[in-house]
């Protein structure tokens, strides 16, 4: 492991200390942050788990509840009954797809993720969860309207087995010019029109907001506009998925009043790479920048 990584590692591992024995070093800044995290209405607060998985799953659980986190976000099966033991929520369950390249917009998928996205909802389901991620695809030189077509196809197999098990799908919008080169669903229109098509309450999309500022941009706009299609948020400051404080492109207290105005109160997931030299820090100030 390299020296920044094991240094990452510590600042992690000493904010979980911190959060498990109740923040006896905590400040008063983290103080407010936890209060505002977990006593408000509006967005609910969680955070992806690979961006954070320098540190042991128990100890992300720990400082998640010391800032005042309700959820740990992008957690398999397997991990589930570790967020039940620390009395978190599953916010967006995966494990269904196989990767991000070979999704719905892909007709010779259909049937293998068929058979897998059936089984994980019933899976969902019976650990008392809601949501489920799924994913478009790459294109390999579909156009967008075919694309669009096969995947409300697709998708349209198992969508009465979600509705009737409770679970929403959530396919995440994600940017083909620096992440995902050639995924289908890399704009919000795309992803409104599928939403439109389905026309399901157990159809809903995952904005990720770091993704589409770098495919278009206006993204409070897009929010009061299309807000009834999203379903899940994703954050991460823009150039280079890293802390969303003031060295990056997106102010995000406005975006989360703009989330909130719509009536949303459902997961803002944070999605950033820490590059501080305390991660468990920057994830604190994150849930802060975010409760507006």
């Amino acid at each position: 492991m390299a020296l920044g990584a094991l240094a990452g590692a510590a600042g992690l591992q000493a904010g979980a200390a911190a959060a498990a024995t109740g923040g006896a070093t905590e400040s008063p800044a983290n103080t407010t942050a936890n209060q505002a995290a977990g006593n408000r209405a509006g967005v609910r607060h969680s955070v992806a788990r690979w961006t954070f998985d320098a540190m042991a799953l128990p100890d992300l659980c720990a400082l998640a509840r010391g800032i005042g986190m309700q959820a740990i976000d992008l957690v398999g099966p397997a991990d589930w009954q570790t967020l039940k033991d620390a009395g978190l929520d599953s916010s967006m369950c995966n494990g269904a797809e196989p990767n991000l390249t070979d999704g719905f917009a892909d007709p010779q998928f259909h049937d293998a993720l068929v058979q897998s996205y059936e089984r994980h909802i019933d899976l969902v389901a019976e650990a008392g969860y809601r949501n489920l991620i799924l994913f478009s695809g790459n294109a390999r030189g579909m156009d967008p309207g075919t694309g669009l077509a096969n995947a409300e196809r697709g998708i349209g197999r198992i969508l009465s087995r979600a509705e009737d098990r409770g679970v929403v799908l959530h396919m995440e919008l994600l940017n083909s010019k620096v992440d995902h080169p050639d995924y289908m669903a890399d704009n919000s229109p795309w992803g409104v029109e599928l939403c439109t098509r389905l026309g399901s309450d157990s159809f809903r999309l995952l904005y990720d907001i770091y993704h589409m500022q770098i495919m278009e941009g206006d993204v409070i706009r897009t929010v009061r506009d299309h807000g009834d299609c999203f379903g899940h948020y994703h954050t991460a400051g823009v150039p280079g998925r890293n802390e969303i404080g003031e060295n990056q492109e997106l102010h995000y207290p406005a975006i989360i009043r703009a989330i909130e105005e719509t009536g949303f109160t459902g997961y803002l997931a944070q999605e950033f790479l820490p590059t501080a030299s305390d991660p468990a820090a920057s994830l604190r100030d994150a849930v802060r920048i975010c409760s507006v």
